[in-house]
């Protein structure tokens, strides 16, 4: 349970090598969004049918599905950072390719190697701003989910200024942007270490051996299906020119950015994520429906496309953490298997789409994705029992050992339980040996706690630090006791999601293990951490069946009572 050091840190007190890699996030966020102002102006000045068009997405999806196959590989050779260099450069010459030519075929063409470059950027991007961030991983995420909402946000009212000079206007924006991302990368990003174990290039295969694994990915392409026959459909009945398709479709990403970061994690915390998703996907069955009903009125299908931006922000990130939460395998092959399935998904609708509305009429694609999304539901249903399992299990931590042995004797069986939560900062060392003071005086056995958390931002998961690194943090608290004579426990769990879903995850380990009470430090986290991903000891308290008392050095603890959550703000351990 990583948090900043020291006093109250900002996210924005980051280093040079984060926002350059921030902006790049900007750019790349806006890849999608970018060209669905200028479809129906490429299909007039290219005497380009749409589905002719469509094929924009697929070359471009496809590409990058295949792609994801072989990025871990390439990585765990060359390091994230060159990993990331080699894909910032990538894009922006296929960028300025698909700009400079005169064909829709070349501009297809020239998608798939810009597919190619955005695969190696955003199968590295989270971890480099990770890696790269101060003050924790907290702030970097904040980060990461600014460049998110201004990417998707943005993408489109761009696209739809520069696609009123020009058709060409967008894919040479995109070149010049991330040719100063790629300069500001390779300046202020400092090398990373390659990891210690290579990749094979069949892994993320072979992880699909899973079942839990593949049943996510598959509900994850029949999604797709849908979205992305939207996203290349739509624009076409609703008749509109660049700039006002543009200005749809910022309204449209304001709400992906703003229900994936903000509102997704909340629901799940009510209801759960199968749950959520089960709603969620007959929710864009139904928008999905209104527009093959309405695809002769435009008016029904612009706001039918903006509202669907909700639903899309919820399910991009449930879906990323069911497939996290149900992966028995690595989280960077599990992403990278789930990535080929869920591009594929989107590379193939827009193809077939266009195949249908040739033969058929323009209302048949969007049927089509209604019934993708539908039949996505019975699929999850299929795999209901694993996730709700690997939620459970969530609170089952790790056993950590001490290195030394204690002084003195062990705590009696029976006798009561104290978890100490300990967080990776400064003040962690004084806030655990005060919990074990607490504990000798009430006659309880001391557990220390770190939760390992894998943080989950839209469509893309990365793991906040090591399992050695966590292991590491517990046993050096452990050791410290065993010196002094304190007899305690030590585990590791694990936590999908936001920093509130470390604490639910700490408070069933509490009442798995009995515990009658669990204590928490003050956190130096500040209020805007707070708000962006939850308050870990408001969810701890809330979600506990057991006393939550705070814990600070040299203090008597104290209760953790709605009058306290209030002084504090929800701030987390």
């Amino acid at each position: 349970m990583s948090t900043p050091h020291g006093k109250t840190a900002s996210p924005f007190k980051q280093p040079r090598a984060v926002w350059a890699v921030a902006f790049a996030c900007v750019i790349s966020f806006m890849g999608i969004g970018l060209v669905d102002p200028i479809l129906p102006a490429l299909a007039e000045s290219l005497n380009a049918t749409p589905s002719q068009v469509s094929l924009l997405f697929s070359s471009y999806l496809i590409v990058t599905a295949v792609a994801m196959l072989i990025v871990g590989w390439i990585s765990s050779r060359i390091g994230a950072k060159r990993t990331l260099v080699i894909g910032l450069a990538v894009i922006v010459l296929f960028a300025a390719l698909a700009g400079a030519t005169g064909s829709i075929n070349g501009i297809v063409g020239f998608r798939a190697g810009w597919g190619l470059g955005n695969a190696m950027f955003i199968a590295t991007s989270l971890a480099v701003i990770v890696a790269s961030a101060s003050g924790g991983f907290g702030g970097a995420i904040i980060l990461y989910e600014t460049a998110l909402g201004l990417g998707i946000a943005v993408g489109p009212l761009l696209g739809g200024v520069l696609g009123g000079i020009s058709w060409r206007g967008p894919f040479f924006g995109v070149a010049v942007l991330m040719a100063i991302a790629l300069i500001a990368t390779l300046a202020f990003v400092p090398a990373t270490p390659k990891p210690a174990r290579r990749t094979s290039a069949a892994a993320p295969l072979k992880a699909l051996r899973h079942r839990g694994l593949l049943t996510m990915g598959i509900m994850a392409l029949l999604y797709n299906w849908g979205f992305f026959t939207m996203l290349g459909y739509a624009p076409y009945p609703m008749e509109l020119d660049a700039h006002r398709l543009g200005l749809v479709f910022t309204g449209w990403g304001l709400l992906v950015a703003a229900f994936s970061v903000f509102f997704a994690p909340r629901l799940q915390a009510r209801f759960g994520t199968a749950p959520v998703l089960y709603a969620n996907l007959l929710g864009l069955a139904i928008v999905m429906a209104v527009i093959a009903a309405g695809v002769r009125t435009p008016a029904v299908v612009i706001v039918a496309v903006i509202v669907s931006g909700a639903f899309i922000g919820i399910n991009n990130t449930l879906t990323t953490q069911a497939v996290m939460l149900v992966s028995p395998v690595e989280r960077p092959v599990a992403s990278s298997a789930y990535g080929f399935l869920r591009f594929i998904g989107g590379g193939l609708a827009p193809y077939v789409a266009g195949l249908l509305a040739d033969a058929s009429g323009l209302s048949v694609p969007f049927y089509l994705g209604a019934a993708t999304f539908l039949l996505a539901i019975p699929i999850l249903a299929s795999g209901h029992r694993l996730l709700r399992q690997a939620e459970r299990q969530l609170g089952e931590g790790e056993a950590v050992e001490p290195a030394l042995t204690p002084v003195g004797g062990a705590a009696p069986a029976g006798s009561p339980l104290l978890v100490v939560a300990v967080g990776a900062h400064d003040n962690a060392a004084s806030i655990v040996d005060t919990a074990a003071r607490y504990a000798e005086e009430s006659g309880s056995v001391l557990d220390v706690v770190h939760v390992s958390e894998t943080a989950v931002v839209e469509e893309q998961a990365v793991e906040t630090e090591t399992h050695d690194q966590a292991r590491a943090a517990v046993t050096a608290h452990l050791d410290r006791l065993a010196a002094r004579g304190v007899a305690a426990t030590g585990h590791v769990l694990a936590s999908v999601g936001d920093h509130a879903a470390a604490g639910r995850a700490l408070a069933r380990h509490a009442a798995e293990t009995g515990a009658r009470t669990v204590a928490v430090g003050r956190s130096p986290r500040g209020p805007l951490l707070q708000f962006a991903d939850g308050s870990f000891t408001t969810a701890l308290t809330h979600a506990a069946t057991c006393t939550v008392i705070l814990v600070e050095p040299d203090d008597d603890p104290r209760p953790l009572t709605a009058a306290t959550l209030t002084e504090l703000r929800g701030d987390r351990a």
